[in-house]
C-alpha cells in the first residue's frame, strides 16, 4: 500500500499570524484529501533559547515599545539587497541556530513543505542549493504588502494576499508561473454563513443594539484602557473585547464588565471568531494580515486601532484604499470615528459591501489544491 501524501507546513511564532495560516492551510489538505498527512512545525520549538527570545519576545517587544523603530528596520531590511553582508550575516546566524530542524524535517519526510514565514523558506532555499533537498517547497505570504524578505529564490511557488502582492513579486524577478493570487488562508469557518441575530443571541447579546468587536490579538495589547474609553463614550452600544492570552487583562475586563452589566463581554481565546464577526456592526482591531482577512471574509467594517510602521501600516493602506476600514490613529481618534459611524450608518453599510468584495475565504482551499496538483 503506498504511503498517503505528506505537508509538512512550517512558521514560526512571532505573532500569531504565520501560525494561524499553517493551521488553516493543514485544514484545508485534509479537507480535500483526508488521506494527507500533515505536520505543522513551529521554528522556534527546534532553536535555542537565546534565538528564541531575541527572535519572537524581542519583536514583541520592539513593536509595542518603540514602534518607530521597528518601521525603520522594516523599510531598512526590505530595501537591502540580498547579497548584502548584512543579510548574509543573519542568513548564517539562522542557520547555526536551527541545526535541529533537519532531523525533524527528515523524519517525517514531506513531499512538499509550505512556509508561511520566510525564515524556514530562507533555510530550505539552502537545503535545495545544497542538494539536499528534493520536494517542492512553497511561500505563502501572510500580509497585503511584501517585505523583501519574502522574496527566496528556488521556490516551486508563492501564494500572494493580492494583486499588488503578485505584482512586486514579479517586479523582483519572480518567473509570473510562479505566482498564485490565492489570498491570505483563512480556517473554514469564515467561509460558512452565520446569521446576525443568531449569532448575537447565542453570546447574550442583544441583536436589535448596536454590537462592536475589540479585538486584541493573541497578545491582548492594549484592550483595556481602550474599552474603558468606548463604554464610557456610547452608552448604548454592547462591546465584546478579545483579550486573547492575555490573563490580567482578561481579568481587569471582567472586573470592569461588572459595573457595566449588559454592556461589556469580555473573552479570551476563542475558537468563536467567526460567529463574533457575524454578530458585529464595527470591528475595532490591529491591522494584522490574518485578523484583517477574517474580517474581509465575513464582510466585517472595521476600524484600524494605531497601526505599527511597517507591515501593519501597509496592510492599513490597502483596506483603506479599498474602502474597507477607516483608521484611527490614537484613541482619540477612535472615539472620533466610532461617533462618526453612530451618526452616519451608511459609511458602514458601505466598508461592509468593499469588505465582502475583497475577502477570500477559500484562500486555504486555493492554495492547497495547487500545492496537491502539483504532487498527482
Amino acid at each position: 500500500m503506498a504511503r498517503p501524501t505528506r505537508i509538512l507546513l512550517m512558521s514560526v511564532s512571532s505573532g500569531a499570524g504565520h501560525m494561524r495560516a499553517a493551521e488553516a492551510l493543514a485544514r484545508a489538505a485534509h479537507g480535500l484529501d483526508p488521506a494527507v498527512e500533515t505536520l505543522h512545525i513551529d521554528v522556534m520549538d527546534h532553536v535555542s533559547a537565546t534565538f528564541r527570545k531575541f527572535y519572537t519576545d524581542y519583536y514583541i517587544k520592539l513593536v509595542s515599545k518603540h514602534p518607530a523603530l521597528w518601521g525603520m528596520l522594516y523599510q531598512a531590511s526590505s530595501e537591502t539587497p540580498p547579497d548584502a553582508v548584512s543579510q548574509r550575516l543573519r542568513r548564517a546566524i539562522e542557520r547555526l541556530s536551527t541545526r535541529r530542524l533537519a532531523a525533524v524535517i527528515g523524519d517525517f519526510g514531506p513531499d512538499a513543505i509550505v512556509c508561511t514565514h520566510f525564515l524556514p523558506a530562507e533555510l530550505m532555499m539552502r537545503e535545495i542549493a545544497k542538494g539536499r533537498l528534493g520536494v517542492p517547497v512553497w511561500i505563502q505570504i501572510t500580509d497585503f504588502d511584501l517585505h523583501r524578505m519574502w522574496v527566496v529564490p528556488r521556490m516551486t511557488g508563492f501564494f500572494a494576499g493580492n494583486e499588488e502582492v503578485a505584482f512586486r513579486l514579479r517586479a523582483h524577478g519572480i518567473d509570473p508561473a510562479r505566482i498564485h493570487v490565492t489570498g491570505i488562508p483563512i480556517m473554514p469557518g469564515f467561509a460558512e454563513s452565520h446569521e446576525r441575530a443568531a449569532c448575537a443571541e447565542a453570546f447574550g447579546f442583544d441583536p436589535g443594539r448596536r454590537i462592536y468587536l475589540l479585538m486584541g490579538g493573541g497578545a491582548g495589547l492594549g484592550v483595556v484602557p481602550l474599552a474603558r474609553r468606548l463604554v464610557a463614550l456610547d452608552p448604548d452600544v454592547q462591546l465584546v473585547v478579545l483579550a486573547g492570552r492575555n490573563r490580567q487583562a482578561l481579568d481587569e475586563l471582567q472586573a470592569l464588565a461588572q459595573q457595566q452589566p449588559g454592556r461589556l463581554f469580555p473573552m479570551g481565546f476563542t475558537d468563536e471568531v467567526p460567529r463574533l464577526l457575524a454578530a458585529a456592526d464595527l470591528v475595532i482591531t490591529k491591522p494584522g494580515g490574518l485578523s484583517t482577512a477574517e474580517c474581509l471574509a465575513m464582510g466585517a467594517p472595521m476600524l484600524l486601532s494605531a497601526p505599527i510602521p511597517g507591515q501593519e501600516e501597509r496592510n492599513a493602506d490597502y483596506l483603506l484604499e479599498n474602502g474597507a476600514a477607516m483608521k484611527a490613529i490614537d484613541p482619540v481618534g477612535i472615539e472620533y470615528h466610532v461617533a462618526l459611524l453612530k451618526a452616519e450608518p451608511h459609511r458602514l453599510e458601505t466598508m461592509r459591501r468593499n469588505a465582502r468584495a475583497l475577502g477570500r475565504p477559500e484562500a486555504a482551499r486555493a492554495a492547497m489544491r495547487i500545492v496537491l496538483a502539483e504532487l498527482a
